[in-house]
């Protein structure tokens, strides 16, 4: 059973093609698609709640980076995505938290009342 919608909550569900019933080029694209589009959704929502995480730490930014809780989330990731190697998911993950500090920095910089340099 799914948690309901609330304010701080959306749901989102995603049908996960089974590959096993993809017989064309254009049904395996289509699905790619389909996975990409939530995929897109997904890293984006990520972000945003990276970015409460930067405001709440004592120390935000890349200097505030905590190795320790980034090979925790590649080890959960990995017992989840069995055929994809921790190394590999490292570098996803690598990819992913320096896109969302990325954001974060960009946001802060947008958010900066005028003349506060």
């Amino acid at each position: 059973m799914s948690e309901p919608t609330t304010a701080a909550t959306e749901e989102l569900t995603v049908a996960l093609p089974r590959t096993d019933r993809l017989a064309t080029l254009a049904d395996a694209r289509a699905a790619i698609d389909g996975i990409d589009a939530a995929l897109a959704a997904l890293l984006e929502r990520r972000a945003a709640v990276a970015g409460v995480v930067q405001r709440l730490k004592p120390v935000g930014g890349f200097a505030g980076r905590d190795p320790e809780r980034e090979r925790l989330i590649v080890a959960a990731m990995a017992e989840r995505a069995p055929s994809l190697a921790a190394g590999h998911l490292a570098k996803i993950m690598n990819a992913v938290i320096e896109a969302g500090l990325d954001a974060a920095e960009r946001k802060n910089v947008q958010d900066a009342p005028a003349g506060a340099d």
